[in-house]
């Protein structure tokens, strides 16, 4: 049976790093994982959607991933997501990955065409064979991918010993309750994870049974999610959703931005931190001037809510 304790916790999702000229900031990428390992997280996950990776060439992605594991490897999980909008280049990146030495890696379906699924299947099952020796993860995000994960789609998926987990980032909480039970009756009940996806819903998706979460906020205010899963672990459920109401309150304050949620929260890290994360890449929008007052509040609320831990 596979040990599913490397999974269990919360893993934000790493950001892109830029240097002043746009391109990949090895010094930001390894600055940035020293300190979420400070913080105490169970681990990163790189190169999905909060990595920008629809953005980034193949050898960037290596580059990211590279100067992950400098400072990561051995301390914390690393999950590396590697699909690329065809088969070839994913399957690259998973070799890559699995020769960097991560603990498993991840993948959306494929996105613009909507595939049948035995199409989806291929294309996660042709990653994982260029990466034999390590496991994978499936990223279940519909609203983004156009395509979702059906429970055929996962029970053909699960034929696949490698695949031992669910990203999921769907809205209702029941599709995670649908992924474990499917992957309890296939790997047992300690041998099948699934991470909730929704950052604003992270209690209730571990109180359906989630074994963790990987999130795209956690990274600007990890101390509060980390609370979150303390407090749910120990049964506190009334006072980890008081701690809920308060990221969600943040996360919707830095939504008011014009620039993207990502140039937000880099730069608050950026203040509080003096972490040089650059920005984003086009066409996703950078901040504005008209913007400071949002950081300037996300930043206060952030600081306050975890002063009163």
């Amino acid at each position: 049976m596979k040990d599913i304790t490397r999974y269990r916790g919360v893993i934000p999702a790493f950001y892109a790093c830029y240097a002043p000229d746009g391109s990949i900031s090895t010094d930001g990428v390894r600055a940035l994982t020293r300190h979420l390992i400070g913080k105490g997280v169970k681990g990163v996950y790189v190169g999905g959607s909060s990595g920008e990776c629809i953005y980034q060439h193949v050898d960037e992605r290596k580059a990211v991933l590279e100067a992950v594991m400098e400072e990561a490897a051995g301390k914390i999980t690393v999950i590396a997501h590697v699909a690329c909008n065809n088969t070839a280049d994913s399957a690259e990146l998973a070799a890559h990955a699995e020769k960097c030495g991560v603990d498993a890696i991840a993948a959306i379906p494929p996105i613009y065409f909507h595939l049948p699924p035995y199409a989806i299947a291929a294309y996660w099952n042709a990653m994982s064979a260029a990466a034999p020796h390590t496991e994978f993860v499936i990223y279940n995000i519909p609203q983004l991918a156009g395509t979702g994960l059906t429970m055929p789609l996962l029970e053909e998926m699960l034929k696949n010993p490698n695949v031992i987990a669910v990203k999921n980032s769907s809205m209702p909480t029941q599709d995670i309750q649908m992924f474990k039970d499917a992957g309890i009756a296939a790997r047992g009940a300690d041998g099948f994870a699934v991470f909730n996806g929704p950052d604003e819903q992270f209690v209730s998706g571990l109180a359906m049974g989630a074994d963790g979460g990987i999130g795209g906020t956690y990274a600007v205010m990890p101390e509060l999610f980390l609370k979150m899963y303390e407090l749910v672990k120990a049964g506190e459920i009334p006072a980890a959703r008081t701690i809920q109401y308060q990221a969600d309150r943040i996360i919707y304050k830095m939504c008011e931005a014009k620039g993207n949620l990502y140039a937000v929260q880099k730069e608050i890290l950026r203040r509080q931190y003096g972490l040089e994360l650059g920005g984003v890449r086009a066409p996703l929008p950078n901040l504005e001037p008209g913007d400071e007052a949002v950081v300037a509040e996300a930043q206060a609320m952030i600081e306050a809510a975890v002063k009163a831990l």
